[in-house]
């Protein structure tokens, strides 16, 4: 008796175009015609059709085949995969982006070697408060209900949480309020940090390093900022240094994958109906790598529509550095 060798194929399934090699040039001319892809790179075939749809118009080309067998041409024989568009295209065209990007790493070497706190701040998206249902799932023994429809007139009220995380120790704090995210809150929640850790954790500290992003109540153009800054550095007795990251740079801000990611995962499937309810559970956030968020309340309300004092644009006490000076500047404890 004749013994197969080890590498013969021992059977199985032919593909699909072995069997119908004049369909799949039927489902590639498909694809052609309802492609959607990039026009810059017309090579690249891309379809939103459906396996179950192509079968679908087949049947008018006089083939009759199922979705899966459909699936198995375009996967083997078409080379195409399901995927979903990768937003990684920069919309940044700011032209000194790298060279901004360097000078912050600079910065955040000297800080981190002398000891100096580096801290990234933001505001996280705004919740509204209320009996709305929210994506997510939770471990439970009952059911959490919520109403079918959310009504945006029903919201008790709009969550702001702004941000401030240490890089350096993997610690955050949020604070919380019912107003408005203004360049106020942005400082306040930075002083809110330093009295409520960071004199504990640093006690010899004379500078700060803060990173934020372009847009926002801690913009760079915003002149609000810069005076609460200013007025900050005076209240605390330190020099605080501000870095912003370039235009449409913002999810490169450490707080944006290092904390904010997080706590959003502690609010998955929370009905937010009070600010309690939400400062309970983002101070739960904590992850394997020692994350810990302290959360504080705000004690006053925030008003946008503020400009910042003639005092403060005549004496313009804040000092730019030599490198791009819009996106870099300092503010020493010094009055003016």
């Amino acid at each position: 008796m004749k013994l197969k060798a080890a590498s013969e194929k021992k059977g199985g399934r032919c593909k699909a175009s072995s069997a119908q090699p004049e369909a799949v040039k039927a489902i590639e001319r498909i694809v052609q015609r309802h492609t959607a892809g990039s026009p810059v790179k017309p090579e690249i075939r891309w379809t939103n059709r459906s396996p179950r749809d192509i079968a679908d118009e087949l049947y008018d080309f006089g083939f009759s085949l199922c979705p899966e067998t459909v699936r198995r041409i375009l996967r083997e024989d078409l080379g195409l995969r399901l995927r979903q568009t990768v937003k990684n295209k920069t919309t940044c065209n700011y032209p000194y982006r790298d060279e901004q990007f360097d000078y912050i790493a600079e910065l955040r070497d000297q800080f981190e070697f002398w000891g100096r706190p580096v801290l990234s701040i933001d505001a996280k998206a705004k919740e509204q408060l209320g009996d709305f249902y929210r994506p997510g799932g939770a471990w439970t023994d009952g059911h959490v209900m919520a109403p079918d429809h959310d009504f945006p007139s029903r919201a008790t009220g709009k969550l702001t949480p702004y941000g401030v995380y240490d890089v350096g120790r993997n610690e955050g704090l949020m604070m919380l309020t019912t107003s408005a995210d203004t360049a106020e809150l942005a400082c306040d929640a930075v002083g809110r940090w330093w009295r409520r850790v960071g004199k504990r954790r640093y006690p010899n500290c004379s500078k700060l390093l803060l990173l934020c992003d372009c847009g926002g109540s801690n913009g760079n153009r915003q002149y609000l900022f810069k005076e609460g800054i200013k007025n900050l550095a005076i209240r605390l007795g330190l020099t605080i240094r501000v870095a912003h990251y370039p235009p449409g740079c913002s999810k490169y801000n450490p707080i944006e994958r290092s904390m904010f990611c997080h706590v959003a995962r502690s609010l998955q499937g929370v009905i937010l109906d009070s600010i309690d309810t939400a400062a309970h559970f983002i101070g739960q956030t904590s992850t394997a790598a020692g994350l810990s968020v302290i959360v504080e309340k705000a004690r006053k309300v925030y008003h946008k529509a503020k400009k910042a004092t003639q005092r403060f644009l005549d004496h313009m006490p804040i000092l730019f550095d030599d490198h791009r000076p819009e996106l870099n500047y300092y503010a020493t404890p010094f009055d003016y």
